[in-house]
């Protein structure tokens, strides 16, 4: 193993590795934690909604959708409070606030998990770690069935930005604009989502990497 990962570092000349800045790890547990929270209170939803004939039981489950509300409000205010007092977290959230879809929630768990934007050498190699790269299906030297999203990376990324990359296809004139052109070339409607999924990583690099803004110019040529 060893050697193997000798090769590996003298032919891909990889980054070294620096650990995250203590406000990113922190802001990495918030943001994590925020999703445990979310996750349960969707659990313990589910249970009300399906139903149960023990009235303690429903009882108990409302009292922890409540206690699992008001810790998730905490959680976002402690999220919020956290990248007001760090200068350069601000300044990379409200850069990718000016992306449409992405709003604060989002912003900052692209922080917590992009890391450090310097260590990718391309959009491409962040599209990559999220799993959002194109990838076909082949058999032999053939090439069988839709070309599918990888999803070999980090699952956080790819879930922050579906619903994002929808509110952006439905909402923002450029990105109605560059789907209309997926749809002509004959892109299914999964397809056009991951494309604006994997569109949305390409602009947060951008923005992040040249500390400006968005801008649907610039944008229609990255």
């Amino acid at each position: 193993m060893p050697r193997l990962i000798a090769r590996f570092c003298a032919a891909q000349q990889p980054l070294a590795w620096t650990p995250p800045a203590p406000e990113v790890r922190a802001l990495q547990a918030l943001v994590r934690r925020l999703a445990a929270l979310i996750e349960m209170r969707v659990a313990e939803e589910n249970r009300l909604e399906a139903g149960t004939s023990v009235a303690a039981v429903r009882f108990s489950v409302e009292e922890h959708v409540a206690y699992l509300a008001a810790e998730i409000k905490r959680t976002e205010e402690l999220i919020r409070a956290h990248v007001d007092t760090h200068p350069t977290l601000k300044q990379q959230s409200q850069l990718l606030d000016s992306i449409p879809g992405i709003g604060e929630t989002t912003a900052a768990l692209l922080l917590a998990e992009i890391v450090d934007v310097t260590q990718y050498r391309s959009a491409r190699q962040v599209a990559a770690y999220a799993g959002l790269v194109p990838r076909e299906r082949r058999s032999g030297s053939s090439v069988r069935g839709r070309t599918r999203l990888s999803k070999i990376g980090n699952a956080r990324l790819r879930k922050a930005l579906y619903f994002p990359a929808i509110t952006a296809l439905r909402c923002s004139p450029f990105f109605k604009e560059w789907a209309a052109g997926l749809r002509e070339r004959g892109k299914c409607k999964m397809s056009v989502i991951g494309a604006a999924m994997r569109k949305l990583i390409h602009l947060a690099y951008g923005v992040l990497k040249t500390g400006k803004p968005f801008d649907s110019e610039w944008a229609k040529s990255s």
